[in-house]
C-alpha cells in the first residue's frame, strides 16, 4: 500500500467527511483571475479518444494518456469529479434541494456551479454535458483555444497556457481553482451556506495537498518537471493554508456572503462550538478551553482558523520577518468579532492582505531536504499546541503531520520502512480526531506530539 493510501485509510473517519465534501462540493469550471482566456468549453468525450487521454493503460510516451479511466474511476477517490453531478440525484441531494426549496438539484443554479463544469449557455460545445460532472475543463480551462494544438510538436506548456490552459503547477492557481469550490467563492453557485449545511451539505474542508494527491492523474517524472517544474508538497500544503484564508477573509468581509438576514454568516464559524451536547445538569462539565490565538468574548461562536493556525506554524518557518505581522493580524481579527461587523469586516481585509503577503513569499522561495522536518516542529511546538483546542485546527494539523511526512519519503530523506515505523503515532494522532463528538484537546495534544517526536527522532 502507498503512503497517500496509508494516510487514506488511517484517517477514514476525518476522511469521510472531507471525501464527501470532494463529492458533494467539488471544482468548478470557474478560472483564476490572472490565467482566465475566454474560450468555449468542448465536453468530456473531446478529450476521450485512444490517441489522446482515452486509453486504457497509462503508457504514454509524454504523459499517461489513461487520465479519463483515473477520472472515472468508480471505485476510488480519484473519480469523485466524475461523480459530483450523480449525487445531486441522490437521495441525500434530492433532500437537501427539497430542504432549499431549490427544485430538481440537477438544475439548480446553486448546485451547479460546483457539481458540474458550469459552463455559460453561449460557451458550450455539441459535446458538452452537465451530466459529465466535474470534467477536464473544470480545472484545466475552456479548452476550444488549446485542445487542437496542445499536443502538437510545435506546441509547449506556455504556447498552451497562453491559449487557455490553466497552470495549475502553480501552487496560488492551482489553490485558487480548488478553492473555488473546496472554499466557495463570488461565482454564481459556488458558496455554501449554512442553510446548505443544516439541509445535510457536509462541512467543506481543504488541504491543497492532501486533496491534490487524492485526484492526480499524472505522473510526476522527469518530462513533467522539464516542462512545468518541480512540484514540491510542502509549499503545496502551505501556499494552501495561505490561499484559504485569503478566500476566507475576502468573502467574510463582502456584506453579500458574510452575513444572512440578522445573523452572522456562521458557514465561517467552526461548527464544533455551537454543535454540541446541550444539556441543563448543573454539574455538567464545561468543555471549552481558553485559545490563546482567539481573544474573543466568552460564549461567541469563534471563527474557524484552522488554516490560519497551520499558517502561524509555518510562517514561523519559512517566512519569520511576516510571521508577526500575520499572528498580530490574526488575534486583532478574532477580538474584532467581539466589537462589530464594521470593525470585523475591516480586520478581516487586514488579516487577507498578511495572508497573500505569505503566499507570494512561500510561493517564491525555494525547499530544501530539512524544510518538512522544521515545519513539523513548529506545528508540535510549544507556541501552537496551545491553540488546538478544537476539532477542526486538530485536524489540519494531523493531516499536515502526514502530508509533510510523505513529502519527505518522496523526497529520499525518510526511508518508507521508517515512515512505517512512524505510522502507529499518527494513527494514534489520527484516531484522536476520529470524531467531533468524542474529541478531547488534552488527547490530542499528547497523540501530536508523540508522532512529531517519532518524526524529529529521524532528522
Amino acid at each position: 500500500m502507498t503512503m497517500g493510501a496509508n494516510r487514506t485509510a488511517a484517517f477514514m473517519p476525518y476522511v469521510r467527511l472531507t471525501l464527501l465534501a470532494a463529492i458533494l462540493l467539488v471544482l468548478t469550471g470557474g478560472l483564476h483571475s490572472s490565467v482566465a482566456v475566454a474560450g468555449n468549453y468542448e465536453g468530456v468525450a473531446s478529450c476521450a479518444g485512444s490517441t489522446c487521454h482515452g486509453r486504457n493503460e497509462g503508457d504514454g510516451k509524454v504523459v499517461r494518456q489513461d487520465e479519463l479511466r483515473i477520472w472515472q474511476d468508480r471505485s476510488s477517490q480519484t473519480g469523485a469529479h466524475s461523480r459530483a453531478y450523480a449525487v445531486l440525484t441522490s437521495p441525500r441531494g434530492e433532500r437537501i434541494a427539497a430542504s432549499l426549496g431549490l427544485g430538481r438539484a440537477e438544475s439548480a443554479p446553486a448546485c451547479l456551479g460546483c457539481h458540474s463544469t458550469n459552463a455559460p449557455g453561449d460557451s458550450r460545445g455539441g459535446r458538452w454535458l452537465a451530466s459529465d460532472g466535474v470534467g477536464c475543463e473544470s480545472c484545466h480551462g475552456a479548452a476550444s483555444g488549446w485542445i487542437s494544438s496542445h499536443y502538437a510538436v510545435p506546441a509547449s506548456h506556455a504556447s498552451n497556457v497562453a491559449a487557455g490552459l490553466i497552470p495549475l503547477e502553480k501552487p496560488q492557481v492551482r489553490a485558487g481553482v480548488c478553492l473555488d469550490c473546496h472554499f466557495g467563492s463570488d461565482k454564481p453557485g459556488q458558496f455554501v451556506t449554512h442553510s446548505m449545511m443544516a439541509a445535510g451539505h457536509p462541512r467543506v474542508s481543504f488541504e491543497l495537498d492532501l486533496f491534490s494527491a487524492m485526484q492526480a492523474h499524472y505522473n510526476l517524472d522527469a518530462d513533467y518537471v522539464r516542462r512545468k517544474g518541480r512540484l514540491d508538497s510542502v509549499q503545496l500544503w502551505a501556499v494552501g493554508q495561505a490561499e484559504a484564508i485569503r478566500r476566507s477573509t475576502r468573502l467574510f468581509a463582502n456584506p453579500a456572503f458574510g452575513n444572512e438576514g440578522v445573523f452572522p454568516q456562521f458557514y465561517f464559524y467552526d461548527c464544533q462550538s455551537c454543535h454540541r451536547r446541550i444539556t441543563d445538569n448543573p454539574n455538567a462539565v464545561r468543555t471549552f478551553e481558553t485559545n490563546p490565538g482567539r481573544p474573543i468574548p466568552f460564549g461567541n461562536p469563534p471563527y474557524n482558523d484552522e488554516n490560519m493556525i497551520m499558517l502561524s506554524a509555518v510562517a514561523s518557518v519559512l517566512a519569520p520577518e511576516q510571521a508577526g505581522r500575520f499572528d498580530a493580524a490574526a488575534r486583532n481579527f478574532h477580538a474584532a468579532m467581539g466589537q462589530g461587523r464594521s470593525q470585523s469586516a475591516a480586520a478581516a481585509q487586514t488579516l487577507g492582505a498578511a495572508a497573500a503577503g505569505l503566499s507570494d513569499a512561500i510561493a517564491a522561495r525555494n525547499y530544501d531536504g530539512g524544510t518538512a522536518f522544521r515545519v513539523i516542529s513548529a506545528i508540535a511546538g510549544k507556541a501552537i499546541t496551545p491553540r488546538f483546542t478544537d476539532y477542526t485546527g486538530s485536524a489540519q494539523a494531523v493531516m499536515a503531520i502526514d502530508t509533510l511526512l510523505n513529502a519527505m519519503v518522496r523526497d529520499g530523506r525518510v526511508t518508507v520502512g521508517a515512515a512505517a515505523g512512524i505510522r502507529v503515532q499518527i494513527n494514534k494522532a489520527y484516531a484522536a480526531v476520529s470524531a467531533p463528538e468524542t474529541y478531547n484537546p488534552k488527547a490530542f495534544r499528547a497523540a501530536l506530539a508523540n508522532a512529531a517526536g517519532a518524526i524529529e527522532a529521524l532528522r
